[in-house]
């Protein structure tokens, strides 16, 4: 078989750790011809690829993003972007594609299958916010980041006294917040499910001034939001193709509110891309490793429309419109059960 390869959307550890083992599965042990994409769905839609082969793939493992570079390009945002697809698939004589991505990537994926197109998908994102899987590669590492960041910020706020606000990644999902917050000890813990009360947080940080604490660590997910007219954030208004505002700005926005309102020196730091950077952990590259062989057995039973996800411990195939279907968020309930910790 021929079968192309994409990675879309934004950069997360353990990519190149599924293009190796496809790679080296479909080669070694299926004898296929692998044809890497370009920067996602703009590789396809412009016909920019390259072969993959085993030395071309080799020493990729524990290496951070992806060789075959990445972009956030809707296919369906151009009149002719299927037919493009379809005549790149007719042109490389492709037999079918692996996508590997997060709900935009995987989106379109969904919809070319619909539409006749041979896709099978691989779940990523540093956000764990995918259907369908119990977690997804680059998770976890952007957890073991986020969390050593917290660790380190506690040593200078109790050294100064200070209120410091860390403002992580999680668009309209709180895994990281939640996780990274609990491992870190955070006074306060905001994620985008719950809108959050400007004056509880205040209530808190106060309390724990009370109890001889004179530091607080405050973990924002950047999609978190105050309760409607309880304090302002400033938004971009910009939007990317798949209609995603550029989020960023709430751990300044609670830095300004929280040092108003308490008076103690307060400030903010935004870890930023440096969540989805480097060298993916050792759980990422073997969970990497498994989705990426899952998808290549799968091409070869003709599993197309169905993406490749970890159950309890197994990695087992379910149709691509499950993890799409909606944003896996934090349970509230999972959330609220975290709350003696707070303050």
């Amino acid at each position: 078989m021929r079968i192309g390869m994409l990675t879309g959307g934004g950069d997360c550890p353990g990519l190149n750790a599924v293009i190796r083992a496809v790679v080296r599965k479909g080669i070694d042990a299926y004898d296929d011809e692998i044809v890497g994409f370009r920067d996602g769905w703009r590789g396809v839609l412009e016909d920019s690829h390259g072969e993959l082969t085993i030395e071309s793939t080799r020493g990729i493992l524990p290496r951070g993003g992806t060789i075959l570079g990445s972009s956030r390009t809707n296919p369906y945002k151009r009149d002719d972007g299927v037919q493009r697809v379809r005549d790149t698939f007719e042109k490389l004589r492709l037999d079918g594609l692996i996508a590997i991505g997060g709900e935009d990537t995987l989106g379109v994926a969904n919809r070319l299958h619909q539409d006749g197109v041979h896709v099978i998908g691989v779940p990523k994102t540093i956000d764990n916010d995918l259907g369908g899987t119990d977690v997804t590669f680059g998770f976890d590492t952007a957890l073991h980041i986020a969390s050593e960041a917290i660790d380190r910020l506690h040593t200078t706020a109790e050294s100064h006294n200070r209120i410091l606000v860390v403002e992580v990644m999680g668009r309209t999902a709180g895994w990281i917040a939640l996780h990274s917050g609990v491992a870190g000890g955070a006074d306060v813990i905001l994620i985008p499910e719950i809108p959050f009360d400007i004056d509880e947080v205040c209530r808190l940080i106060r309390r724990r001034h009370a109890r001889g604490r004179y530091f607080s660590i405050v973990v924002a997910a950047e999609g978190a939001m105050p309760k409607e007219g309880t304090m302002s954030v400033a938004q971009t208004g910009s939007v990317d193709e798949f209609g995603h505002p550029r989020l960023g700005g709430i751990g300044y926005a609670l830095e300004r509110e929280i040092e108003q309102r308490t008076g103690y020196e307060t400030r903010a730091t935004v870890l930023g891309h440096v969540q989805r950077g480097g060298t993916p952990t050792a759980f990422d590259r073997v969970l990497a490793t498994r989705l990426g062989l899952a998808a290549i057995d799968a091409a070869h039973a003709g599993s197309w429309g169905s993406m490749a996800a970890l159950h309890s411990t197994k990695v087992e195939m379910v149709p691509l419109a499950d993890a799409v279907a909606e944003v896996r968020h934090v349970p509230v309930e999972e959330y609220r059960h975290f709350d003696v910790l707070f303050g």
